[in-house]
């Protein structure tokens, strides 16, 4: 469970910096409610496979989705 907050983390921050590049306002005491471990797919007493993507592998991470596109 440790390795999907953490992923959960990185990816969180990097959305977080894609909208602000974008022009979304991020509010600071938003930012502070958010949780890594508040997910309903992370099941804290089961087990997990991973299939790691090829760009995941070499160390990247995947490409977020853009918000504005699913208007």
């Amino acid at each position: 469970v440790n390795m999907i907050v953490l992923w959960n983390t990185i990816y969180m921050t990097e959305a977080l910096k894609q909208l602000k590049r974008q022009g979304y306002q991020i509010l600071d005491d938003d930012v502070v409610r958010l949780s890594p471990l508040g997910w309903e797919h992370i099941n804290m007493l089961g087990r997990y496979s991973f299939a790691v993507p090829e760009e995941v592998a070499r160390g990247e991470l995947r490409p977020l989705r853009n918000p504005a596109e699913d208007l």
